[in-house]
């Protein structure tokens, strides 16, 4: 497991995050999504990886939101990424594989894989993990060896691929809530 640490530049308890992944390079639908989780107080974006390509990105970049990126197993351009996130002023936070990093006072895990994430919930060490791969949604509480429960979190796509529909999740970390909602593509 190569887990990297990393903190937002807000420590506001109150705090709620944009939970996304599988952009497969559709970046109109990821900035739709960040953009109103933006305007219902979203403070960062956490992408569970399958970007694909830096442009995808981009847009992410105008809306001034702390993004934490993995790359999932569709790695795409992770060079041009890493050197996006190098000259983002830390804006953009390219993990690699996974990430550890705290939000609002809460241990969040970024990973791709559904078992990688309900593997690393069991440990207790985090108060949610955070995966995508499937496509498909869900919440969940899952039972760790500490005796209490992770909370475990898949969006399922942005983009919409091989899914009844493109979803996003709108996460509360003061209260611990998870809302999926769907893309909502502005009218052309």
């Amino acid at each position: 497991m190569t887990a990297i640490t990393g903190r937002c530049l807000s420590n506001n308890p109150a705090m709620k995050i944009c939970i996304v992944s599988d952009s497969h390079d559709r970046g109109p639908m990821l900035a739709a999504a960040a953009g109103e989780a933006k305007a219902l107080g979203a403070g960062a974006v956490l992408h569970c990886g399958d970007i694909i390509g830096p442009s995808t990105l981009k847009p992410l970049l105008e809306l001034g939101l702390p993004i934490h990126v993995i790359h999932g197993n569709n790695f795409g351009d992770f060079t041009s990424i890493s050197r996006m996130a190098t000259e983002s002023n830390g804006l953009l936070r390219y993990h690699g594989g996974d990430a550890s990093i705290e939000l609002a006072g809460k241990k969040i895990f970024l990973v791709h894989y559904p078992h990688y994430g309900r593997a690393v919930a069991c440990t207790g060490d985090y108060d949610l993990v955070c995966y995508g791969h499937s496509h498909q949604p869900e919440v969940a509480r899952q039972a760790n060896i500490m005796g209490g429960a992770t909370w475990l979190v898949n969006p399922g796509t942005v983009a919409g691929l091989g899914a009844p529909a493109a979803t996003w999740i709108l996460g509360d970390l003061a209260n611990l809530t998870f809302e999926v909602r769907p893309v909502r593509m502005a009218a052309a």
